[in-house]
């Protein structure tokens, strides 16, 4: 007999049900559309319709908009939906423009099917978010959900359960065996149900639908011992990772063969998403270098004539695993530091020149890093590249330090929209860089490049400790 593997994808029959009103929705609007300013059918609107449906169920599974549909907010559904469908119609009339069918295509027609697309995708999710939610209020369709040990991946566990109404679930307590001062610290105020042998017969009594299992890794014969009990229960039973590797790392179930691997070191933008960030930063520079290439003359101009030295200050970094690039800069000083050890800039720095405190100030002296992108050692969002000497030092004092460079370095990040840029004076300033840095890497999606990118624009490129 061949070994089956231990992990099986989860999968959703409602999530499937997503997707067929989903692309329901679509093929309505459309028709509605036709009805309403009698559009003639044809090949150019076959490949339209064609374009619109694939690219909007890629996008759809791109920002998980069918995963964990119970847990999804409302709004963020949404959302989700809307965004995929502004992605479809948006490569829809760039394909008709490369292969010139946009003149076979009514553009009063397509933005009737597209505005009615949106309101028939809002509609039916907020039928059936109603449907759900009344339901529940009455008590119904509710599961009684427990969790076994009062723990730090508890607390998580239980801020979410009970911020999250569309779960659907009915908190019945936490059990644990360890005297209340050993507990989790934030757990305190939570009276413990009862005992984990308390659990497990609550559980046989049919009174506990969903047991959480939120024991240390370390605790694993103490776990194998819970889960022989359940054996004979009718309880769903999850395990919940160590807080470590569900808070810190990526993590993803992988295969060889028929052996299942646990990844905990590998960066979430692997396979399509790569070529989708990839496609988004080509995109976004060529646009934002076309733009600004009177900026960077007129810089370039300012920077040789204010002072000696070169134009462009070429400082190597670490990319993407760890490789060295060379990140492009204006000179903004009159030196070049690019040894082992660098300085970094201060406060009234005596090396920075009159117009490298203008251009660092107001992020000016980044722009040629937009070439770095177009060349592919960049990204547009990823975390802030380091001075070599600055990784060297700070890979030996903050923890999980060398993860941030699993993702490209960006232009932009997820730390500095959230005021951690600049000078970073004191460890507890680069560790909050790095824990922003870790959660973009754990939680990157375009539809987080793109807010990224947006708040860039309103708060990003000036900032009071940038020197």
């Amino acid at each position: 007999m061949n070994n089956s593997r231990t992990f099986k994808p989860s999968g959703s029959s409602d999530a499937n049900f997503y997707r067929f009103f989903d692309l329901l929705s679509l093929f309505t609007a459309f028709q509605l559309a036709n009805f309403i300013y009698d559009i003639a059918f044809s090949t150019a609107y076959s490949v339209a319709a064609l374009s619109i449906t694939i690219t909007y169920m890629y996008s759809a599974e791109l920002v998980s908009a069918y995963r964990s549909w119970r847990a999804g907010k409302f709004r963020t559904m949404v959302l989700c939906a809307w965004g995929s469908l502004l992605i479809a119609f948006s490569f829809m009339f760039f394909i008709s423009f490369m292969f010139k069918f946009t003149d076979n295509l009514s553009r009063v027609g397509l933005t009737i099917w597209f505005l009615l697309s949106l309101v028939l995708l809002f509609i039916w999710r907020l039928v059936v978010h109603l449907y759900k939610r009344n339901r529940r209020r009455l008590g119904m369709n509710l599961r009684n959900v427990a969790i076994v040990g009062a723990t730090e991946c508890a607390a998580y566990l239980y801020t979410e359960i009970t911020k999250n109404e569309e779960l659907g679930f009915k908190f019945s307590g936490f059990y644990d065996d360890r005297k209340p001062e050993r507990t989790f610290e934030e757990l305190s105020q939570h009276e413990v149900a009862g005992s984990i042998q308390s659990a497990i017969d609550a559980s046989r009594a049919g009174d506990i639908d969903i047991l959480y299992l939120a024991l240390p890794l370390k605790a694993e014969k103490r776990i194998a011992d819970i889960l022989l009990q359940l054996g004979d229960t009718t309880v769903d039973v999850h395990l919940i990772p160590d807080f470590l590797l569900s808070n810190l790392i990526h993590a993803r179930i992988e295969h060889v063969g028929n052996v299942d691997t646990l990844s905990v070191f590998e960066s979430p933008i692997i396979g399509a998403q790569e070529f989708v960030k990839r496609t988004e930063d080509i995109i976004v520079s060529s646009l934002i270098l076309l733009l600004i290439s009177p900026l960077l003359i007129f810089i370039a101009a300012a920077v040789k004539f204010t002072s000696a030295g070169p134009v462009i200050f070429k400082q190597d970094r670490y990319g993407l695993d760890g490789r060295k690039i060379k990140v492009w800069k204006f000179r903004s000083m009159t030196v070049t530091e690019n040894s082992a050890v660098v300085t970094q800039a201060t406060k009234n720095d005596a090396r920075i020149t009159k117009l490298g405190a203008i251009l660092r100030r107001t992020s000016l002296d980044e722009l040629p890093q937009f070439i770095n992108v177009l060349k592919g050692d960049m990204s547009i969002v990823g975390p802030r590249p380091h001075a070599v000497a600055h990784n060297e030092e700070y890979r030996q004092k903050v923890d999980f330090y060398m993860i941030r460079h699993k993702a490209k370095p960006g232009i932009t990040g997820w730390a500095q929209i959230n005021g951690w840029r600049g000078e970073t004076d004191t460890l507890d300033k680069m560790e909050k860089r790095v824990e922003f840095d870790l959660h973009y890497i754990k939680h990157w999606s375009l539809m987080l490049d793109i807010k990224i990118i947006f708040l860039t624009i309103f708060k990003g490129f000036k900032n009071a400790n940038a020197y």
